[in-house]
């Protein structure tokens, strides 16, 4: 009863008072009174019928959503992370340890050598790559006489056409009539007649544009930007055109590592070479891992791979293309960067920039001007491309299967499937299955096919 009355009227009574047990003795300091219940230090706790029982400062749960619902709001998932790095470390690395107890090692960095000679007084990818400057210096000389009047245009670009036609014929027909080329020599001199392809067909282009502005206009001086670049100052040059047309230009375009040309390309000050050491001692270190993880995980697999497919043991055949997505996807990761893309179109513009580039000036971008709609023009990059990637694989292999062709033109709808339907991270997920088990399966169809038409054929 003296705490209701301590928290209203109170009863007054006559005579001292008695004093309670929380009442200070005579003669002590009156201790400041506590405040009373209900007041405004207890203003901020909840109701008394959410808390039946009083004892809310005991409490330690509470009504809340999962961690691993959708709609706590909860994103911070790095230990899963980290746990799924360790597990993907450890589980890579069994496996290689495996690979080593089984076949002991097999990386021989001679034996690469072989692969590109079949005969050592032969040496035909070699002659090829050095025949390549004819056309090089061919599309020189024609830029020359259109620059100076000598030929029209349309001969200029009839003797273009020849000459970029005659770049993929010539060496693909070599390769199938000579014996003496390797496969790996014939992807080798290919791949360089390839390059010298589009490289050719933008100093085509480039030219033809300027001496479209007039030539009154091509005198004018087209420095590069003075901006300051990650490697370094840009040096102006002010080359303008026919100016360009020299040796020392084609040459320094042929070993840029771009595929687009330009007048003035930006360059540093000086040639950097602590700079230029690290970056050759690093493609030097990646080749050479490269060739590791062909020799040593690829190869084996592949071989232990034709006989699933010789009995049809469909259950094999899928080990075996899992075990081949491994080593085939950490080369993927050493090479490119694509690991964020979100759709399968975005990872095609990355994956390669050169080639996205070339695709973008030069074939996308001509064709959006000439009123041809954007996926046509999607759709007919995709057709290129399919066609290098099918020109790279079956004839230097000399059997034509176009996996590589099918591979390519699937991914036109896959993009549109992803695009469509999955985004975020899902659509990133789909871009790594789709590289992690598209490309093997590639790999296998052609092993077996080239296993089938060399080997069994003539047993």
């Amino acid at each position: 009863m003296g705490e209701r009355g301590a928290g209203g009227s109170r009863r007054r009574r006559s005579g001292p008072r008695r004093p309670s047990a929380g009442s200070p003795a005579e003669g002590e300091p009156e201790r400041e009174a506590e405040p009373p219940r209900g007041g405004p230090e207890r203003a901020a706790e909840p109701p008394a019928e959410s808390d039946p029982d009083n004892c809310g400062d005991l409490r330690c749960h509470k009504v809340q959503e999962s961690l691993l619902s959708s709609s706590s709001g909860y994103s911070n998932y790095r230990g899963i992370l980290n746990w799924c790095v360790v597990m993907l470390v450890l589980s890579n690395a069994r496996l290689f340890l495996e690979n080593l107890i089984k076949y002991g090692i097999l990386v021989d960095p001679i034996q690469v050598v072989s692969l590109f000679l079949k005969d050592p007084y032969s040496w035909p990818s070699l002659c090829l790559v050095i025949v390549a400057n004819v056309f090089a210096l061919a599309a020189l000389h024609t830029e020359r006489r259109l620059a100076a009047g000598s030929i029209s245009e349309n001969v200029g670009s009839v003797i273009h056409a020849c000459n970029l036609l005659t770049i993929l014929c010539f060496p693909a027909l070599v390769v199938l009539v000579v014996s003496s080329v390797t496969p790996v020599g014939a992807v080798f001199a290919l791949s360089i007649y390839t390059i010298l392809f589009l490289k050719l067909f933008s100093f085509r282009d480039v030219n033809k544009w300027c001496r479209a502005r007039g030539r009154a206009k091509a005198a004018r001086v087209r420095p590069a930007s003075g901006l300051k670049k990650a490697n370094g100052e840009v040096v102006p040059s002010g080359v303008c055109y026919p100016a360009n047309l020299t040796y020392k230009d084609m040459y320094y375009f042929l070993f840029a590592p771009t595929l687009c040309y330009e007048l003035n390309f930006p360059r540093s000050p000086r040639i950097r070479k602590r700079f230029l050491l690290r970056r050759l001692f690093e493609m030097l270190f990646f080749i050479q891992l490269l060739v590791g993880l062909i020799q040593q995980w690829m190869v084996p697999t592949i071989q232990n791979s034709m006989k699933p497919f010789r009995d049809m043991d469909y259950s094999r055949i899928i080990e075996r293309l899992l075990k081949l997505a491994v080593p085939n996807h950490l080369i993927w990761l050493i090479f490119f960067y694509w690991w964020n893309s979100e759709s399968v179109t975005y990872f095609w513009q990355n994956w390669n920039i050169p080639v996205h580039k070339w695709c973008l000036r030069h074939f996308y971008k001509p064709m959006i001007k000439r009123g041809v709609s954007k996926w046509t023009a999607q759709t007919a990059v995709f057709l290129a491309s399919a066609f290098f990637h099918e020109y790279l694989v079956s004839v230097p292999l000399k059997m034509f299967r176009l996996w590589a062709f099918m591979g390519m033109m699937a991914q036109i709808p896959l993009a549109w499937l992803v695009g469509r339907f999955l985004r975020g991270n899902y659509g990133n997920a789909a871009v790594w299955i789709s590289l992690i088990i598209g490309q093997p399966i590639a790999v296998l169809m052609y092993v077996h096919d080239y296993y089938v038409l060399n080997y069994e054929g003539s047993q």
